[in-house]
């Protein structure tokens, strides 16, 4: 299976270098690219590629607006955001809106590629500490959905919060991992998240999790 991927940034160094690196792995296919968050929907409805690599800070519309726009789509890619600071709050407003985890412009590129394969087969790039600080400097917001987990989702969501995969979960909770798939999955539906990252950014705003807990 070919991983299909746009490139969004306005900087066309930074474009090319991406292209480069992704276009020297077997497998992964550069589709499109967007020198600012206007022009994404059109290359991803044209092109339908499986994952955009999108920078947050561009001229016209940023990243955030345009992944709110993709995630709209019957059918949307698997988002990265591309930053150059872990701790800026333009992340946080990205991954609120839907993306499924962000790099740094700085990282290696084993790094770049094992993460666009990662999203592309489904799961979530999440950095919990990232998530921690940041949202830390974020005021609480009520989340309805909180109040109608059970006691077990609680655990599994604050595990969650920590980073931990299904089988590191399961092996916590001294139980099997399908037990723990169902968990997660009620937390997602309950909470109106679309993934890991969201149900952990509705645990630290709704204060379920404090980002000063001990992890």
């Amino acid at each position: 299976m070919t991983v299909r991927v746009v490139i969004a940034d306005d900087e066309d160094l930074v474009r090319t270098g991406l292209r480069v690196i992704l276009s020297s792995e077997p497998g992964v296919e550069v589709v499109g690219e967007a020198a600012d968050g206007a022009e994404v929907l059109p290359v991803v409805r044209r092109e339908r590629p499986d994952v955009v690599l999108m920078d947050v800070r561009m001229p016209a519309v940023d990243g955030i607006q345009a992944t709110r726009r993709l995630v709209a789509l019957d059918d949307p890619p698997k988002v990265l955001v591309v930053t150059t600071f872990e701790n800026d709050d333009y992340v946080y407003d990205a991954l609120r809106a839907g993306a499924d985890g962000f790099l740094l412009k700085r990282t290696r590129p084993d790094e770049l590629l094992r993460a666009v394969k990662l999203v592309a087969a489904g799961d979530t790039l999440l950095f919990p500490a990232a998530i921690r600080a940041l949202a830390a400097r974020r005021p609480g917001s009520d989340v309805p959905g909180i109040g109608r987990l059970t006691g077990r989702e609680g655990d599994v969501l604050r595990l969650m919060a920590r980073g931990l995969s299904n089988g590191e979960i399961a092996a916590e909770l001294v139980v099997g991992q399908e037990t723990v798939k169902t968990h997660v999955g009620n937390v997602l539906a309950k909470l109106g998240a679309r993934d890991r990252t969201q149900a952990v950014i509705a645990a630290y705003e709704s204060g379920f999790v404090s980002p000063s807990d001990p992890r």
